[in-house]
Parts: C-alpha cells; structure tokens; sequence
C-alpha cells in the first residue's frame, strides 16, 4: 500500500529553486547531493528521521568509513560514486519488503496485530507533540483531545519515527502478549533515547555532507549489530532474538551504532482507513518498548558532563555515579553558551577534577577535529542542537529546545586563532550579563529592596545576552571567513566588544533611569561582620569599571580616541 523505499513521503529543499521536493527514500539518498536539507512537519523530526532511517541505511549499505582517510576520499567526492549508487539500490531492493509502511506481517516499525489488552485504540494525536491529548496540552491549540486527528501515510510514518525517538514517559497500554502487564498498563517507562540526550548535529551545505558528517569513522559493525527492519524474529524469546516484531520488550545495552540508531523504544501498531481522501491513519496503539539500559560510550550526537573524580555514589538514592553522562540542553540557554564543552576537544580542557566536573564534545565534533585539515576552511559548517523538556515526571511535553549556529572549522583546532577568540567571547557575554545583575542588585539594595532571586523573575542579564545574541552569531560567521588571518579576527574581537559595550551601556542605563532620588542617599544594610552601604553612585561606577575590566580591547580603543581627541584640541587651541 505505501512503501518508504519507493513511494515520496520525505520532505527535502532542493540545491537549485525554493520548491520543496516530495521523495521517496531511494530518489532522497542517491541524489543526496541535490538537495540542502530536510523539510519537517516539527524540528525534532529531523534528527530522528536521520537516526532512524538516512543514516542507518547508509551505514548498512556501505560500511562506516574506517579512519580519518577514508572520510575524506567520502567527502571529497562530493556525492555518492556510481558504484556507491549501485550498492545502495541493490540493499533498498534487498529490503524493500521491510520498508512497507501497512504490511499485515512486517509493518515499517511496528508490531502487526498489536492489540490493546483493553481492546481499545488511542486517536493519532498520540503521536504527534503539537497536539493536544491527556494532560499534554499545547498552550493556544485550537484543537481538543476528542477531536480526531488525520495523518496522510506521510506523516504518519514520520511521527511514527519521532515516537520512537521522543516519547514521553510513564504510563504506556498494556498489549497482549506482553508478559510485563500489570492491570492493562506499564508503569516505569523512560522516555525515547533521544530525550535523554541534548542532541548536537553538524550540518553540511548538501545533505550528503550532512549525512557524511554524522558518519562516525571506525572499525566495521560487528555481525549482531543490526538496523531494527532486520531484527523481526517471530519465533523465539525476546531476551534471545532482541526481535522488534513482538509485543514482548526487555530492557538492554546497546550492541552498536545501527542497534542505537534505529532503536525500537515503542511497540506501536497503525490503523489505516480509506476515507474520500484517500488512505488515513487516525488510531494508534502505542505500547512499552526495549529501554535502553544506559547511553552508551558510543553515542556521537551529544557532549558529556564527566563526574568529578571524587564523587562515587549520589547522596539521595546510593546509586553509583556513572562516570560519563549526556549533557542536556538548557532550556532559553542559546547553543553558543555552550560552546566551551562542543569545543572541548583537548583532555587538558575537559578532564574531571576531584570536585569539579568536566566535559567532553561529541564523538563526531572530536573526529571533525582531524577531518577539518582536508576541508575548505571556509566550509558552511552549521551546528544544530535538539532537545526536549518533559513535564509531570516526563509525562507531557513542556518545551522544545532547537538552535542553530556557524561554527568555523578552526575553531576545531586545540590552538587555533578563532577557538580562543570563541572561548573568550562566551565567557565575556557570560561576565557581562552577571555585571548588569549585580547593577540591578546594588539598585534594589540601595533602595531598600532585595535583588531579584536567580530563580524567579526575569533578571537584566538575560535581558542583555538576549541582546548579545545576534552579535555571536554574526562573529560566529565573520570568524568562518577570516579564518586564520589574524588581522581580521583581532578585527572582528574589537567590533564585537564595541558592539557589545554599546548593548550593555543601553541595558544599564534603562536600569539606572528607572532608579527614584532615593536611591542616591542609598541604603545601609548592617551583617553580623560589617555595615555597607549601597548607593546610585558607587553601583554606577562600580559597573562602568567592570564594564571596562571586561571589555578591555574596547576600552583601551576608547582611551587612545579620546587622547587623540585632547591632544587634537590642543593642538589646535595652541
């Protein structure tokens, strides 16, 4: 009826025009090099489309690109080789019969005859994070829980992949067959394996370059590392089989890249219709699938928070620490805020200390270090962050985090120009939104107030790297194409911080305009060890000197216009 090897049910900008091209999974990947990028019904469809189905495919089809060397060759062509094409036709056409989206026996990622034990099916709006169901209810949504939602095949099938890879927790329907219900349900279900990571993705100018840059390069997969399509084993015990096909789930490690890649975290059954509009998917059953044990060491899409050395067990639960774990995306945090543990790429950078954590980048930006001496230094390399957060012990969705910024190739390089100026750059907006609070603090105090707690309200600092934001991102880009030449990025370093003063300067004067006369008397506020005073005065002065101490480039530039300025006047005057 529909099948995603052959039928269009991608979405994809083409590298010539603005139309947006409808394909089919073969026509995507052997013409890769045509088009830019993916088009999705939702921002985290993209990396689970690419999870789920470009990458694997790949990967199963033509081996993962065993050193630094050989991902070169790979990218300097610049699209697949006819032989490549060749190979990835004959393994679509291999599998073609596992690719059939309503098939009665091998369903595309589902279970065939999944069966509720109440009997019942759940509206499509199951699937889909935008719509309202349950408690998960999007703010303004014009729909409610019991109107029915229809999915084309397309769609579905791509939800039906995010599913997959972002579900939400708790509570799933009990299927039958399934020997862990208890009462028609089961309880203790994590979310998907991509909501337990803050997913980082480096996106190329083609999508093949963006496929091959989310080609870790290593040994061959082993034999019983294998895509899900291939692991639908009727017979036997799940514990043995590791079969998808069954409504029974187990919980275990992953055994490799296509194992995690394609992991099956649902047991998940389709109901089409034929309607006048043709075929329809509107009910779904969604039942517990294979959990993850633990993110392995493997996984290339995110950057890890390193335990301090010190810390063994967590307080709480007595539980051992493990040593490595995902970092997640903050939500409002932009992604260049960041940018001190995705360019961790020396262990000087990144090692644990006994009472401090450390960081590591992701597997694939570690690789790109030794890959960038073959590219263009120039290359529109993008980076691209994904990220969930889950409400009500991970039942609902609250927020959606997605962020894209361009990240020269230099900045790779433990020594490089442009990764000291990045580095500096953060922490200087980082110093200065922490200044403009403690201004707004010194304020409060002054009049008598409190400062405004870090956890409640909006403080001025956010306000400021809201502002800052657009400045990054266009040093960001300015960096990409100075790349090394040192007179440009010492340049580029100045205009910034110009920029930047300017930006600052305006947050603070709006904080220092709403100030009433009584705070220049000021405010005394008595310790146990000391009295202070807090006025308009010294908190003014007191930010303009850090402001200077900050943006020290910027105000050695001031200084020497303005005795340029007094000894023109001199001049003059003589």
């Amino acid at each position: 009826m529909v099948n995603l090897v052959d039928d269009p049910w991608l979405l994809a900008y083409p590298c010539e025009g603005t139309e947006v091209k409808e394909q089919s999974l073969r026509g995507l990947l052997l013409d890769a090099h045509q088009f830019r990028d993916l088009v999705v019904d939702f921002p985290t469809q993209k990396p689970a489309l690419f999870r789920q189905v470009l990458l694997p495919v790949v990967l199963h089809a033509l081996g993962r690109p065993r050193d630094t060397t050989a991902w070169v060759s790979l990218f300097q062509q610049r699209e697949f080789t006819q032989d490549q094409r060749d190979r990835l036709d004959r393994y679509l056409d291999e599998h073609r019969h596992l690719f059939e989206l309503f098939d009665d026996v091998n369903p595309f990622a589902q279970v065939a005859n999944l069966e509720a034990v109440s009997g019942e099916t759940k509206g499509t709006a199951s699937l889909v994070v935008t719509a309202p169901t349950g408690n998960n209810v999007p703010l303004f949504s014009s729909r409610s829980d019991a109107d029915p939602l229809e999915l084309t095949p397309a769609q579905a099938a791509r939800w039906l992949i995010h599913a997959h890879c972002w579900d939400t927790a708790a509570i799933k329907t009990g299927a039958v067959g399934d020997p862990k219900v208890k009462a028609g349900k089961t309880t203790g279900n994590p979310v998907g394996p991509l909501g337990q990571l803050g997913f980082v993705m480096p996106v190329g100018s083609t999508l093949y370059d963006t496929l091959l840059l989310n080609l870790p390069s290593g040994p061959a997969a082993r034999s019983n590392d294998r895509p899900q399509w291939t692991r639908r084993n009727m017979n036997g015990k799940v514990e043995e089989t590791h079969s998808v096909a069954l409504p029974a789930w187990q919980p275990r490690a992953a055994e490799g890249l296509l194992d995690l890649w394609t992991w099956q975290s649902r047991r998940i059954r389709l109901f089409p219709e034929y309607t006048d509009a043709g075929v329809r998917v509107s009910r779904v059953i969604i039942a517990a699938g294979d959990r993850l044990s633990q993110v392995p060491d493997f996984e290339p899409h995110t950057a890890w928070t390193l335990e301090a050395t010190g810390k063994t067990t967590r307080a709480k639960q007595r539980k051992p620490v493990p040593p490595r774990r995902p970092r997640r995306h903050q939500p409002g945090k932009a992604v260049w805020r960041g940018l001190d543990a995705l360019l961790a790429v020396s262990r000087e950078d990144r090692e644990a200390q006994t009472n401090a954590t450390g960081y590591a980048t992701s597997i694939l930006l570690d690789q790109l270090k030794a890959r960038r001496e073959e590219m263009p230094l120039d290359y529109p390399l993008q980076i691209e962050v994904f990220g969930v957060v889950y409400g009500n012990q991970s039942a609902i969705v609250e927020d959606v985090i997605t962020d894209s910024i361009p990240l020269p190739l230099a900045a790779l390089s433990d020594d490089s120009l442009a990764r000291a100026v990045i580095l500096e750059v953060v922490s200087q907006a980082e110093d200065l939104a922490n200044t403009v609070n403690h201004l707004s603090a010194d304020l409060r105090r002054a009049l008598g107030g409190e400062p405004i707690p870090w956890d409640k309200g909006q403080r001025p600092g956010e306000v400021l790297l809201h502002a800052l934001d657009d400045l990054v991102r266009r040093l960001l880009a300015g960096l990409r194409a100075a790349g090394e030449n040192r007179d440009l990025v010492e340049r580029g370093h100045l205009a910034w911080e110009q920029k930047a003063f300017s930006a600052t300067a305006q947050v603070a004067e709006r904080l220092l305009g709403s100030v009433p006369g009584s705070a220049f008397l000021g405010h005394t506020i008595q310790s146990d060890r000391e009295q202070r005073t807090y006025r308009l005065a010294t908190a003014e002065a007191g930010f303009w000197r850090q402001l200077d101490r900050i943006l020290w480039r910027a105000a050695a530039e001031r200084k020497s216009r303005e005795q340029d300025g007094d000894q023109t006047t001199k001049a003059e005057e003589a």
